[in-house]
């Protein structure tokens, strides 16, 4: 930022927890941002999860490409200057799309655990289920889990609790399991199963369905008040018989 004579700043938000995210409607990240314009999205980088057509994104693949990597700083650096030069109009013709594709009930599922049991649809229904994103490389993920693990020795067979890692090998998440000890599914998520949840382009991302398998809320991110939130929409249903 040494080059805008201090006139911009860089600013790096929780996902879960950004006012800016929030008014519009962003639940994805990395989303980019100038001002108040976004420009790019986890399609544009190619991440895993992002949906049908990322690994077409303009910046992908973006990891350890350097080519792509100073074509995103270059694309950066201009916006920049024309919002600076006062030619904003100029930076949101090339805005991109911020709508999240979410889904309205548990889809079917055929999935087995790292236990060898089956996992599906039909047999996590009847109860309100709780579907865990996660990633053995986020630190936030293993408190999540914790709280998730403790939920679950609380209302026991009241509730389902379903940890699905991406971008994870199963050994380490064997190791997880077998570190945390606590009493919730262990499975294995595919590119297949992120897409029958939607749009998610990170982690933790959890997902409350109701016992009959309709959608009751996803929550993106760690923010502080992320267990007050879940806890206090799942209280209910667990009360409903």
């Amino acid at each position: 930022m040494a080059d805008t004579g201090g006139r911009a700043r860089f600013v790096s938000e929780n996902y879960g927890n950004s006012e800016l995210a929030k008014r519009f409607g962003v639940t994805r990240y990395p989303a980019i941002f100038v001002d108040d314009i976004l420009v790019a999205t986890p399609k544009d980088f190619g991440f895993y999860g992002a949906g049908e057509g990322a690994e077409n994104g303009r910046y992908a693949p973006f990891v350890k490409n350097a080519a792509n990597y100073e074509r995103f700083r270059a694309d950066l650096v201009r916006m920049i200057d024309l919002i600076l030069a006062g030619r904003k109009d100029a930076v949101r013709s090339q805005a991109v799309s911020a709508a999240p594709v979410g889904i309205e009930s548990l889809p079917a599922l055929s999935l087995t655990d790292l236990d060898g049991r089956p996992v599906t649809r039909d047999s996590l229904l009847g109860r309100p289920v709780l579907f865990e994103m996660w990633a053995t490389w986020c630190p936030p993920c293993r408190g999540t889990l914790g709280w998730l693990g403790e939920l679950k020795r609380r209302y026991g067979d009241d509730v389902a609790v379903v940890t699905i890692a991406v971008e994870s090998d199963e050994a380490g998440v064997r190791k997880v399991s077998n570190e945390m000890k606590l009493p919730l599914v262990w499975v294995m998520g595919t590119p297949e199963l992120v897409r029958s949840l939607g749009d998610i382009g990170g982690v933790p991302t959890l997902f409350l369905f109701d016992r009959e398998g309709r959608a009751v809320g996803t929550f993106f991110g760690a923010p502080p008040g992320l267990h007050a939130d879940v806890e206090a929409r799942l209280a209910p249903l667990i009360g409903k018989r």
